[in-house]
């Protein structure tokens, strides 16, 4: 049975691992020196780039939701954090979300909803301060979950343009 040669064998110190070692303690001391930065939090605010993905929204356009309660946001969920039921309408569109909840303390804002969605019904949110005291709290319904279209101008500009 041949022994398989690797491409490049390891030196002496390669394997004693001393250089490895130098390395992550010079990088260590680089880092040690260098300037500290600290964010006065509550005075002041986190400015969040257009990517950033707080807690998911949905969309509401001219006081309508855009949701038209397809699920698969809640099909493409890892978490199994979003429930939607849908019910059947005499608008112009067929289907509206009569429930849609999303669990946040199950969501991992991951944005895989985000980007299934094919009516750019729910979206990512700039929100990050999210506080409970209790479970029920944490289930937000469509009332904690709409959101109007102007307010979230930039994420649904940043959709489009990485899509």
């Amino acid at each position: 049975m041949a022994v398989k040669k690797r491409k490049k064998d390891l030196n002496f110190f390669e394997r004693i691992y001393i250089v490895e070692i130098l390395k992550g303690m010079m990088l260590t001391l680089k880092h040690l020196f260098k300037p500290k930065f600290t964010r006065q939090y509550p005075e002041e605010k986190y400015v969040q780039p257009p990517s950033y993905r707080g807690r998911p929204v949905l969309v509401m356009d001219n006081g309508k939701e855009r949701c038209v309660a397809c699920g698969l946001c809640s099909r493409v969920c890892p978490a199994l954090a979003i429930q939607v039921q849908a019910a059947e309408t005499e608008d112009e569109k067929e289907r509206y979300p009569e429930l849609f909840e999303i669990n946040m303390l199950r969501c991992i804002f991951c944005g895989f909803c985000e980007e299934v969605c094919p009516e750019e019904a729910i979206v990512m949110s700039k929100d990050y301060e999210l506080v409970f005291t209790k479970y029920e709290d944490a289930i937000f319904g469509k009332d904690k979950l709409l959101v109007p279209v102007e307010q979230l101008k930039d994420r649904l500009e940043f959709i489009r343009a990485h899509r």
